[in-house]
């Protein structure tokens, strides 16, 4: 039987708009189904910075962006335009091929350059000279060898700096993936909570739970990054299904 999905107003979760004062230019990507742009804007909101003391971007998941723009053609051309447009960095996390970490481009070049480029350290250099000529210039996932030989000019003994900075991580032979330094505490606390947050409805009288119940409850231990935050990634990543119900969303476990 088929379900419908719901889009979750922000107001679910938490999240405030902010009130624009004069004139508002309409975003050019926002459809009747919602803007990807807009959805990562509230996201990021989500994220904890002092967990991680403010040393990581804000980070968004793409299966989270799916749950505010249900439509998924249309959220990953939109996507795919911000990325272009180089307004966003889409990562791979890599606890799952689709697990895909989207940041603001601003955000990442703050905190990278923060943390890494300025530190005086023998990396800080390839780093300055990655966010200099290579973030403006490429949008890419990846990086092969040639393209960041020839094209930007590095040589390998500076690759292998971008590696130690965690700027890139090792895809395959003369293939990097880009990289946010530090990320691995957060991908251990997401896969943690994504678990513990699933337990929580598998838990429950006919593994389903009014979504109003779930936001309301104390967070178990393991779900260091917020209720809402993995939430947002359940249903969009269709790890449980939305059901309307006269008493609210319903989130249950699809059956198997």
């Amino acid at each position: 039987m088929s379900r419908k999905r719901h889009r979750l107003a922000p107001e679910t979760f938490g999240l405030k708009r902010r009130r624009e004062r004069g004139p508002v230019e309409v975003d050019p990507l926002r459809g009747e189904s919602g803007s990807a742009r807009a959805a990562v804007a509230e996201l990021v909101q989500l994220f904890p910075r002092g967990l991680f003391e403010d040393t990581l971007p804000p980070i968004a998941l793409r299966s989270q962006v799916y749950s505010l723009v249900p439509d998924r053609t249309v959220a990953d051309r939109q996507l795919k335009e911000l990325q272009e447009q180089g307004e966003i960095r889409i990562i791979q996390l890599g606890f799952d091929l689709d697990a895909h970490g989207i940041i603001f481009t601003e955000d990442y070049r703050t905190r990278v350059c923060v943390l890494k480029a300025c530190d005086g350290r023998p990396y800080a250099g390839a780093v300055q000279k990655f966010l200099a000529s290579v973030l403006p210039a490429c949008g890419d996932l990846s990086f092969q060898q040639d393209q960041m030989t020839q094209t930007f000019g590095f040589r390998d003994p500076e690759i292998t700096h971008l590696v130690n900075a965690g700027v890139l991580t090792v895809r395959d032979a003369g293939s990097w993936w880009l990289a946010v330094p530090g990320a691995g505490r957060f991908i251990k606390c997401f896969v943690k909570g994504r678990q513990a947050v699933l337990g929580m409805v598998r838990k429950a009288k006919y593994r389903e739970l009014l979504l109003s119940e779930l936001l309301g409850r104390r967070a178990p231990g393991a779900v260091r990054l917020g209720l809402a935050y993995h939430v947002h990634d359940l249903i969009g990543a269709q790890l449980v299904d939305c059901v309307s119900t006269t008493s609210g969303t319903l989130l249950r476990l699809p059956e198997t």
